[in-house]
C-alpha cells in the first residue's frame, strides 16, 4: 500500500461565499482521515484512552493549488513523510487530487504523542509505535528523523 485513500463528499456547509471549499474544511477532512486511519490500524479511541495516549499536533499547514467546488470528485491520499525510529515524532501529508489526478491542495501536519494522564509529550507504547504507526504507508521522499 502506497497511501491511505478516501473519496471525499462535500456538503453545502463546506463551501465559502465564493462557492468553493472553505479553507478550514480541508483541515477537518485531514483530521477525520487521520483518526479513521488510526482506527483502521487498531488504535481506536477506546485503545488510546486505555493506554492514556493521544496524538497531538505542533504544526498544521495547507497549501492550496486549485479550488475545489461542491460537485468535484476528490481523492485524499494520506502518507507519513517523516518519523523518528521510535515513532515518537512524525509528519503526515494529505494530498487532495481531482479526477484528472491534479493536485488541488496539500496538508502537512507535524505531531507527537501525549500521555493524557501526565499531560506531557511522551514516547508511544510499543502497540502504538510498532504495531500501528510502523505500518503507515510512507511517502516517496520519506525521511527517518
Amino acid at each position: 500500500m502506497t497511501s491511505f485513500s478516501k473519496e471525499l463528499s462535500f456538503r453545502w456547509s463546506d463551501l465559502d461565499p465564493n462557492f468553493h471549499v472553505r479553507h478550514s474544511a480541508y483541515y477537518d477532512f485531514g483530521a477525520q482521515h487521520r483518526i479513521e486511519i488510526l482506527e483502521g490500524l487498531g488504535l481506536t479511541m477506546k485503545v488510546l484512552q486505555a493506554q492514556h495516549f493521544g496524538p497531538i499536533l505542533f504544526r498544521e499547514e495547507c497549501i492550496f493549488r486549485k479550488e475545489i467546488k461542491l460537485s468535484d470528485k476528490i481523492i485524499m491520499r494520506t502518507k507519513i513523510s517523516k518519523m523518528k525510529p521510535d515513532a515518537s515524532r512524525w509528519s503526515i501529508v494529505h494530498e487532495f487530487l481531482n479526477e484528472e489526478d491534479k493536485l488541488c491542495a496539500v496538508i502537512t501536519v507535524d505531531g507527537a504523542w501525549m500521555d493524557t494522564k501526565l499531560r506531557k509529550i511522551a514516547n508511544p507504547t510499543p502497540e502504538i509505535a510498532i504495531e500501528a504507526i510502523s505500518l503507515f504507508p510512507k511517502s516517496e521522499d520519506f525521511i527517518s528523523l
